[in-house]
């Protein structure tokens, strides 16, 4: 059987507006355009994955089991939108973080791939044919080290540039939209239709 390719988002500035450390799902909206980009991507056959790091579980800001609730809320958004969420993966480690259980080096915090790496073997998706998107160096580098193309949303949260050959992203656009345009890029014209009307 086939492995599916995967969009792999980030959350907070990518897929949602960024709040940081926010786990109140009333607050949790997706970003302006996100619904159109998500139903063409789904359309066109990529399961859409949600990797995003979540250090105030370290950090003792709000317990790991509160990202429960907010990926049910996530999977609410998007498919009122007409599209799905295939899963979410949170990091929950921060090195010198104030939960001892959750203060580690760990694999799966984003500039590392362990949670691309996780949801492809879980899931059963083709990396090399799968995208990342994110609005940092460190999603791109995540996306990278996990062998799949990447787009930086160049929208403002990126403060550090700090740049190599892993954290050069195969393209730059300032929204989700045009990140969907750039991956659907060789898609049929009907996957691409209403993003063109955007």
């Amino acid at each position: 059987m086939a492995m599916r390719p995967a969009v792999f988002l980030d959350k907070d500035g990518t897929l949602v507006p960024d709040l940081p450390y926010n786990v109140d799902v009333e607050r949790v909206v997706l970003a302006a355009g996100a619904g159109r980009a998500l139903r063409s991507l789904a359309a066109a056959g990529y399961a859409l994955v949600v990797v995003s790091n979540q250090s105030g579980v370290a950090r003792g800001l709000f317990p790991a089991a509160a990202l429960g609730a907010v990926a049910r809320r996530l999977e609410t958004l998007v498919a009122a939108e007409g599209a799905w969420l295939d899963g979410c993966y949170w990091c929950p480690h921060l090195p010198g973080g104030a939960v001892a259980r959750y203060a580690v080096a760990c694999l799966c915090r984003k500039p590392q791939p362990g949670l691309i790496l996780r949801a492809a073997a879980e899931i059963g998706l083709s990396l090399r044919d799968s995208w990342m998107i994110g609005d940092i160096l460190d999603d791109v580098e995540a996306g990278r080290r996990a062998g799949c193309r990447t787009v930086l949303l160049d929208n403002g949260h990126e403060t550090e540039w700090r740049r190599s050959p892993l954290r050069e992203p195969h393209a730059v656009v300032p929204s989700l939209v045009q990140a969907a345009r750039v991956v659907l890029g060789g898609a049929p014209r009907s996957a691409v239709a209403e993003l063109c009307r955007a």
